[in-house]
């Protein structure tokens, strides 16, 4: 039968639970622990956050207060990528794909905001005159050397860039109305200048149409002019060498037209040529035909070939056999071979078969005299064909070279025909083009400013703040390692996780342990239960220590001995610090004079140290007068002898020892201990310091049974506010 095992059988593997259970668990909870992690690192760092928010949105609010106010006009021009045609020869820009109108669109934009633009909108409304304009206006700034017109031009140059950094055009996706948009401390100026570059955009685009028909005209005049010279010249070496060639009557057509084209363009011999192809092709179909039916009955014989089996004529002779046959089988029945009609009639069958056997034979020769006669057929026109096409050949060596030339001059005068077509519709529709961008809406002075914009620059504000605001806290969480939740002390200690005590304020301290089903007392009742089963089988003496003071170790050493003490087992709780005791101020009797110090030394018996008026079945042995060299008397064989000697009368031996960072005192009392409990106050202790401890306490050979969590605070952590107070206590519902 299966035993359950004893309470010192289990190990921390145990109490942790199987690595598959703990894997699925965590797989289970994965989303609300991320959730949790997000909300403890938003709750630790609200304080930041909210500093970091309001001074984003303060500075926002100051940078509106003290900005000067920007007007901004608007001017809309409407872009039609096709372009309107009234005349041929209005098609010179490249058409716009479906696809790429965008591209075009945003080609346009660019044009807009470019410094050619801004050049010609400065030209036509003499910006570089003005004194918002004019950053080398003054006759002062004028450097040396300089002549009047490049002054000018620099000027000019300069009251560009100004416009470049006000203008903006705005391109839509769903329709194609481009608005232009100039920013502007004066209303006015800000219409006037989007007004101009809305006029100059449109003139700009008209002029490059314009433009671009021009220049058509005079590539194609001179391309014209030379193809007419190429064109005469052509036609004169083709003439010349007809004449010399005795050439009086192709048709102007092609080479291969005059081979091989119809019967009005070929030549006799081309002629005669098709007529024998065409015979011969048809005459070596049929001998093939011929051919393969000839093989095909070659070797079988007569009778069951189908011509010899459809002649009439060999049909009425075997209809003849038959009736013969039959007159004959009948008279075999009456009378024997000898009788003279049986004779006469089996002599007429015999003739009959005779006739029928040379019928047949007549018939499969025919089929093969027609085969051989196809076969001499097709030779002979074979040999036909060879010489007509030597014939032809010859021709078309004369023929070639004449044919090319007139190729030559008759692509010359297509290519003619179509560059005067295009010449006569572009000189035709000069006059009449339509450029693609029209004038919609001038612009009109704005009435209100667009910037400072208190909204907008909250926004961004608040943006921005958003964004430092995370960067500090990310930064203030990642160089701070102090253990604050549950998963830290199992994940990053390695050690398991005894339990852990709610956060209880000073004030609140006394009325929360008063309660016996409260938080604390749950929280502490359930660290008992779980420390039965780590510690071993004989494990009676138990350390209490921490990385540093006021962690609660001495709380926690009380309350759990206390509980021992209720179950029923006698119990030994002993104040092991010797530098800052304080466990008889925990029963409110500071002061004692007889304590740890006097019972080792062997000044008193352990009865006359104890403290008076503590609990049934608990022992309560304070320090006593503080020594002065407390390591030699807790490494002392007197001190290891006093711990021998309480073994055989207590259940529970209990040690509140000092801390363990720059302490020999809790490392040397841990060599006499069954089992140490390290306790590690949630939200103050950084884990290299505690990690330090435990690898300090572990290197003497101390036996870790667990870590204790104490002042957990379940907002720090993640979780919602009554986390721990849900888990530990009961309601009276």
């Amino acid at each position: 039968m299966n035993q359950s095992p004893a309470p010192g059988d289990y190990q921390a593997s145990d109490w942790i639970g199987h690595p598959d259970q703990a894997g699925s668990q965590g797989r289970a909870r994965g989303s609300a622990i991320e959730m949790a992690h997000v909300r403890g690192f938003l709750y630790r760092q609200r304080f930041v956050i909210a500093a970091t928010l309001a001074l984003a949105l303060l500075g926002g609010l100051i940078v509106t207060l003290i900005a000067s106010p920007t007007y901004e006009a608007e001017a809309t021009v409407r872009v039609d990528p096709e372009g309107n045609t009234i005349v041929e020869g209005q098609d010179l820009s490249p058409t716009v794909a479906t696809n790429q109108v965008y591209q075009y669109m945003e080609t346009l934009g660019q044009v807009i905001e470019s410094r050619k633009m801004a050049v010609k909108v400065v030209e036509s409304l003499k910006l570089e005159d003005l004194p918002a304009f004019a950053q080398s206006n003054l006759e002062a700034e004028r450097p040396s050397g300089l002549s009047d017109e490049q002054w000018d031009k620099q000027r000019k140059q300069d009251a560009a860039s100004i416009l470049q950094e006000h203008v903006s055009a705005e391109i839509p996706f769903d329709n194609r109305i481009v608005t232009i948009r100039y920013e502007s401390a004066d209303p006015q100026l800000a219409a006037r200048i989007a007004n101009a570059y809305a006029q100059n955009f449109v003139l700009v685009d008209s002029e490059r149409r314009m433009e671009a028909n021009r220049y058509a005209l005079e590539y194609l005049g001179g391309e014209i002019s030379g193809l007419r010279d190429r064109l005469q010249e052509a036609e004169l070496a083709a003439n010349a060498y007809a004449k010399r060639n005795a050439i009086v009557s192709p048709s102007g057509g092609a080479s291969s037209e005059v081979l091989f084209g119809n019967d009005d363009t070929l030549t006799i011999t081309a002629a005669n040529l098709a007529r024998i192809n065409a015979t011969y092709t048809e005459a070596r179909a049929n001998r093939l035909a011929l051919e393969q039916r000839w093989l095909a009955i070659e070797n079988v014989p007569a009778r069951q070939i189908s011509e010899v089996q459809q002649s009439q004529a060999l049909q009425q002779i075997v209809a003849e056999r038959s009736s013969v046959a039959a007159e004959l089988a009948d008279l075999r029945e009456r009378y024997n071979g000898s009788f003279p009609q049986v004779a006469e009639l089996a002599a007429r069958v015999s003739e009959l078969d005779r006739q029928i056997d040379n019928a047949g034979r007549d018939i499969k020769a025919g089929l093969r005299n027609e085969y051989q006669v196809a076969l001499r057929q097709e030779r002979a026109l074979e040999a036909e064909l060879g010489r007509v096409s030597g014939a032809t050949l010859d021709e078309q060596d004369r023929r070639v070279r004449y044919e090319l030339l007139d190729r030559e001059a008759g692509a010359l005068r297509l290519q003619l025909a179509a560059l005067m077509e295009r010449y006569n519709n572009i000189a035709a529709a000069e006059n009449v083009q339509a450029g693609s961008v029209t004038l919609l809406d001038l612009a009109i002075a704005p009435q209100r400013p667009v910037s400072p914009n208190l909204f907008r620059n909250l926004l961004v504000a608040l943006v921005l703040g958003l964004g430092l605001a995370a960067v500090l806290a990310i930064l203030r969480e990642v160089f701070d390692d102090r253990l604050r939740t549950l998963d830290d002390v199992e994940a990053k200690f390695g050690a398991p996780l005894l339990g852990h005590t709610p956060y209880i304020a000073e004030s609140q301290m006394e009325e929360e342990a008063a309660k016996p089903f409260g938080a604390l007392n749950e929280s502490y009742s359930s660290i008992v239960s779980t420390l039965e089963y780590m510690l071993p089988r004989d494990g009676q003496v138990i350390q209490f220590t921490s990385s540093q003071s006021s962690e609660g170790k001495t709380t926690t050493a009380k309350v759990v001995a206390e509980r021992y003490a209720q179950l029923g087992r006698k119990t030994l709780l002993i104040d092991a610090d010797l530098r800052r005791p304080a466990l008889a101020g925990e029963f409110g009797q500071e002061g004692a004079e007889k304590g740890l110090t006097e019972v080792v030394l062997g000044h008193c018996d352990l009865s006359t140290a104890l403290l008076p008026g503590t609990p049934d079945n608990l022992d309560v042995l304070p320090a006593g007068k503080l020594p002065p060299n407390p390591v030699d008397l807790l490494s002392s064989e007197a001190f290891a002898r006093f711990v021998q000697s309480v073994r055989p009368h207590y259940s529970r031996i209990i040690f509140d020892t000092s801390p363990v960072m720059g302490i020999a005192d809790a490392p040397l009392i841990s060599r006499h201990a069954d089992g140490t409990i390290f306790i590690v106050e949630a939200n103050r202790v950084h884990f290299g310091q505690a990690k330090a401890s435990l690898r300090r306490l572990k290197s003497v050979g101390a036996r870790i049974c667990g870590v204790i969590l104490t002042k957990y605070r379940a907002l720090e952590a993640g979780q919602s506010s009554g986390y721990e107070y849900r888990y530990y206590s009961y309601s009276s519902d």
